[in-house]
């Protein structure tokens, strides 16, 4: 399988070998996004496919927005295989860039707002980041200024381009540019790398997540089925673009699937009523703190949204009367859980038309092929608790670390997870648990790992084991257990202290316990397992 571009090769170390049968069996519509995009301008080009604060965008002007931007890059000296940066928020702009870059050739990389010098600069510096947009300023903080301090000590990010700023790198002003210059695009080649997104790993580095052209559009088509969605028909998008769940229905979806998006800049339970009854919603998917807010607003405002039909939810524990009890807010919504991660997008579905199981599993497996076993990598039979490994059409190709891609995939190319499951014969799979060392806070993976790398570097800090706490609204957060090096003993003192280290506010511990010593095993290994019971006894305690 030939990868036609440069940086993408060096991007992906070894051939995806693992997604030869899939490939050979004609499981995919080899069409790029950008195929795609002119396919369905061509056929409907005033159809509103994007809404951004009732800003309409239609499918004929995002093709010729991206069009444009595409020749300004292009003139700026981006070529076919460079790696494109974007840490904006869900702003119309999100989806040209993510056209252009289809449509070019380059690489996409996403970039969660939340991040801060430190993880940006990480994963700039790993993916060869050639150009990256910024917000110009957003929730009072100045990303132009953090990516040009980042463009001092790394050589190859050659190009700062804001969005919503000003002067002559900024969005306004290449798009001004691009418009009726010629632009020849290049040849992509659709099982290529189309975007490297990175996610939080066990070991506290990122890891940048390798998908082709055709995966996105193959989940989508398959989930879309399933669900019962049509072209045509809006979704609300509160999720952050540059999650995998965000940039897949947000961003890809009107343009391969011809659904509409509704952008949420922000989360507002009270918001999102009022989009889902202005613009007929009939669907959503995003984190389950979401949908506890929308059922509570909801009741709270007497409207039933007769409109929307279900609410796929995932990225946060969810307790089993979750389910019926956010359902019994609304006319028709059905609500589900489903399972999935950057590396493998929506192992599940859910079960949009069962309530008990819509409730008490994770979803219905449908376009993955998975696997539990033991600790030896034997498969278990149904009903039995194990790792969960999976393989699909639409699992990345690979990490840009080779090293990385052969440590998660088996020879017979099943990813593992690292999450601990049970399959039912119905093909229903539930999450009992996690092998990896993440905290996920409100659909956000964070490395414990990397919290705690931070706070070793204190002169008070011993010994420092993070761990996730249960949490009211987002599901887990962040717990610091804390051996003293000396006497100190000072909370206030080690949040300022990360804070001041450059990791993303949302990776600051909520809360310290000191300890003597942490529970270990034999081998010297901490007991991490003991300290979350612990965590979660005190905390079901104090809230009793």
């Amino acid at each position: 399988m030939a990868i036609s571009a440069t940086r993408p090769q060096s991007l992906l170390k070894e051939p995806p070998r693992h997604l030869a049968e899939w490939i050979e069996g004609g499981a995919f519509d080899e069409r790029t996004l950008a195929q795609h995009a002119d396919e369905l301008a061509e056929a409907d080009p005033d159809f509103v496919a994007l809404v951004d604060r009732d800003a309409m965008f239609t499918r004929a002007e995002i093709v010729a927005e991206a069009e444009a931007l595409s020749a300004a890059l292009h003139e700026r000296g981006l070529r076919p295989g460079d790696v494109i940066a974007f840490q904006v928020p869900n702003w119309r702009e999100t989806i040209v860039i993510n056209l252009a870059a289809a449509m070019s050739g380059f690489v996409i990389n996403p970039i969660v707002p939340i991040y801060r010098d430190h993880e940006v600069s990480l994963m700039l510096e790993d993916c060869g980041a050639r150009a990256i947009f910024v917000a110009g300023t957003f929730r009072k903080f100045d990303f132009g200024a953090m990516a040009r301090r980042l463009r001092e000590r790394l050589p190859e990010l050659a190009h700062v381009f804001t969005v919503r700023g000003a002067g002559a790198d900024d969005y306004a002003a290449l798009v001004a540019q691009g418009r009726g210059r010629g632009f020849a695009r290049p040849r992509v080649d659709p099982f290529g790398v189309k975007m490297v997104l990175y996610t939080s790993g066990t070991t506290g580095r990122p890891k940048g997540v390798l998908h082709s052209h055709v995966a996105m559009p193959r989940i989508l088509g398959a989930s879309y089925r399933f669900w019962g969605l049509l072209s045509g028909e809006p979704l609300l998008m509160p999720s952050p673009v540059t999650h995998i769940s965000g940039y897949a229905n947000g961003l890809e979806a009107p343009l391969c699937v011809g659904t509409r998006t509704i952008l949420m800049e922000s989360w507002s339970a009270a918001d999102a009523i009022a989009l889902i009854d202005r613009y007929a919603v009939v669907a959503t998917i995003a984190a389950t703190p979401f949908l506890v807010e929308l059922a509570a607003a909801a009741r709270a405002a007497g409207q039933r949204l007769p409109g929307l039909r279900f609410f796929a939810c995932g990225g946060a524990a969810v307790p089993n009367d979750l389910i019926p009890e956010a359902n019994s807010a609304f006319d028709a919504c059905k609500a589900f859980r489903v399972f999935g991660a950057s590396e493998v997008p929506l192992v599940s579905f859910g079960w949009p038309r069962d309530e008990r199981l819509a409730a008490t599993t994770d979803g219905k497996v449908v376009d993955y092929d998975v696997r539990i076993v033991d600790a030896d990598d034997n498969a278990l039979p149904l009903g039995s608790e194990g790792e969960i490994l999976v393989r699909g059409p639409a699992m990345m190709l690979g990490y840009a670390d080779a090293g990385q891609t052969r440590e998660a995939i088996t020879a017979e190319g099943y990813f593992r997870t690292g999450d601990l499951g049970v399959l039912s014969p119905e093909g229903a799979i539930t999450i009992t648990g996690r092998k990896k060392d993440l905290i996920i806070r409100g659909g956000e993976n964070l490395s414990a790992k990397e919290i705690e790398d931070v706070l070793h570097g204190h002169p008070d800090v011993g010994t420092a084991a993070v761990v996730a706490m249960p949490h009211a609204r987002l599901g887990e957060g962040v717990c610091a257990y804390i051996v003293p090096s000396g006497e100190t003993r000072d909370a206030a003192q080690l949040v300022g202290y990360v804070e001041a280290s450059g990791l993303a506010r949302q990776k600051i511990p909520e809360r310290f316990e000191f300890r003597d010593e942490l529970p270990a095993t034999a081998s010297g290994k901490i007991r991490k397992d003991l300290l979350r019971a612990e965590i979660k006894a005190l905390v079901e305690a104090e809230g009793s």
